[in-house]
């Protein structure tokens, strides 16, 4: 990986509740983007209720709490690796409403698919009325 960590930032309200906080850096690649599969609402908030046994493997690094009545957020929804130039992809892994990036359409129905990521893309996970929007961000070297 670069010098320079990447990160995830919201740029929706329900961006920020999903994600937890207000950016994650992209510590390791790949790196791997899905939905919590268990949520509770506790003194008004949505909260994870994942019980994982500790022996279990996690299938993503990044956990969104998807509180829509319809889900736009799979499990298992999209990866971020390096392509062999050294800039960044996003792969969906086979989401069943895809992730849009840039306003281009990647995956869904299961398909799969990949985009090129570049400082300033947005990613939409799920479909065009997603309230899941991020932007993926590449800090200048310090």
């Amino acid at each position: 990986m670069s010098s320079h960590t990447p990160l995830l930032r919201p740029l929706t309200d329900r961006a920020r509740q999903a994600m937890q906080r207000d950016e994650r850096p992209i510590t390791h690649l790949p790196y791997r983007v899905g939905r919590e599969r268990r949520v509770v609402l506790i003194a008004g908030e949505y909260q994870s209720a994942e019980r994982r046994s500790s022996d279990e493997s996690p299938t993503n690094d990044l956990y969104l709490l998807d509180m829509g009545e319809k889900l736009n957020v799979s499990r298992e929804h999209f990866t971020i690796e390096q392509d062999k130039s050294g800039g960044y992809i996003l792969i969906d892994r086979g989401s069943a409403c895809g992730t849009i990036v840039d306003d281009e359409p990647v995956g869904g129905h299961d398909n799969g698919g990949e985009a090129p990521l570049r400082d300033g893309s947005t990613i939409r996970v799920g479909t065009s009325t997603s309230p899941y929007l991020f932007e993926f961000v590449i800090p200048e070297p310090s």
